[in-house]
């Protein structure tokens, strides 16, 4: 797939005012907005339950550029919560799925599949020229070598874990002024625990695409400048209590 930016957009073309339509007509988007997001260019880390469920709604949304990282294939344990992947790609690499998944859905989007990890030496290198990244990964030493390669790239960072029935999120900026980073949140990560993956734990199914779905919408809230942005706070839901429940950490 191509690496260059999406071109400069003067105006919509009509399929794409068709496609679009539901998004011109809120003030906080309108033409301006999906415009900026035809050239926006988002590195997702993970092509797992709530990396599918990211990618589907931003390419949906009209995104121009998506980067996904993951280095494993496709799994029949996969399908219970991981949208974009099907029976068909059984051993096939989750990125080239989800490149076909996204094909299929918008060809205004040019997905780049990278089937590797994000690693603490690699991770500038492969962040950078993004205008946002969202990580979905599911283990602690990524989760900060993402957080840590963001911080140095000043881009924002929409960052997800999920825990049985229990998802959490935030947006992290710590290249702002009293902006806290992913272990003031969760110092645990820097040593983490054995024992705490989906498939030693499980999965409550829904929760992907719900969490996946909103952690998306920050990403665009970003992109835009648009709504209350989870930057110093800390979204956690349970499905099975019904509960959402949000903290305050910004200094």
């Amino acid at each position: 797939m191509s690496e260059d930016k999406a071109p400069d957009l003067i105006e919509l073309s009509d399929a794409q005012i068709e496609r679009y339509a539901r998004h011109l007509v809120l003030p906080e988007i309108d033409e301006e907005g999906q415009v900026r997001l035809l050239r926006s260019r988002v590195a997702v880390v993970g092509g797992g339950g709530l990396g599918c469920a990211v990618v589907q709604s931003l390419a949906a949304a009209g995104i121009g550029q998506i980067t996904v990282f993951d280095p494993d294939v496709v799994e029949l344990s996969n399908l219970q919560r991981q949208v974009l992947h099907t029976s068909h790609g059984i051993g096939q690499a989750k990125v080239a799925s989800i490149q076909r998944a996204v094909a299929a859905l918008n060809p205004d989007v040019r997905l780049e599949g990278r089937q590797e990890a994000v690693t603490h030496e690699q991770a500038g290198e492969q962040l950078a020229g993004h205008d946002l990244i969202v990580d979905g990964c599911d283990n602690g030493p990524t989760r900060v070598a993402v957080a840590e390669a963001a911080k140095a790239l000043a881009l924002p960072l929409v960052s997800g874990a999920i825990f049985q029935s229990q998802g959490q999120m935030t947006t992290l900026k710590p290249y702002e002024a009293g902006q806290p980073d992913l272990l003031d949140f969760f110092p645990e990560l820097a040593n983490p625990r054995p024992g705490q993956s989906c498939a030693d734990v499980g999965v409550f199914a829904p929760l992907c695409p719900l969490l996946g779905a909103w952690m998306a919408s920050e990403a665009i809230k970003e992109l835009l400048g648009i709504g209350q942005s989870l930057a110093g706070r800390l979204l956690m839901l349970d499905l099975l209590s019904a509960r959402v429940r949000i903290f305050d950490m910004a200094g």
